[in-house]
């Protein structure tokens, strides 16, 4: 995709700290992380976001995700790890090619804090839940 960062990564145009790559990712240090290790996962062909990318390209990020992560969790001496993928702007979106996020942790970190959880009104849940489904 002309103009994607990462597209660029992927073709070499842009350098990049690598961890692995093969045929269907590549992933690489952030270079702005919020963790020491904070890994991310690309696909190498382009999409935009998770729920619009072609069903294959999600399973060969998956297939590879555990490995990796499990990689940057022991690499980085870790008690746990966040995986996460921004979708939209709105949710942080950055870079306008599909990429999962490997966060190493430790307790007491102070990374990503303040989950801001909340309980529905009555009836609200079952009302949502309707919603989501019709657009299945």
């Amino acid at each position: 995709m002309d103009g994607c960062v990462f597209c660029k990564m992927v073709a070499g145009e842009i350098p990049v700290t690598k961890v692995y790559e093969d045929e269907a990712v590549l992933a690489f240090l952030d270079i702005g992380p919020i963790s020491d290790g904070h890994t991310l996962v690309i696909p190498i062909g382009h999409c935009t976001q998770l729920h619009e990318c072609d069903p294959s390209v999600l399973s060969a990020v998956a297939v590879r995700l555990g490995r990796i992560a499990g990689a940057v969790a022991k690499a980085m001496g870790a008690e746990g790890y966040n995986v996460l993928v921004n979708n939209g702007s709105a949710a942080g979106q950055v870079v306008d090619h599909l990429h999962v996020h490997i966060i190493p942790r430790k307790a007491g970190d102070r990374v990503l804090t303040g989950w801001p959880a909340y309980e529905y009104k009555a009836g609200q849940i079952e009302e949502i839940a309707g919603r989501i489904r019709a657009n299945l």
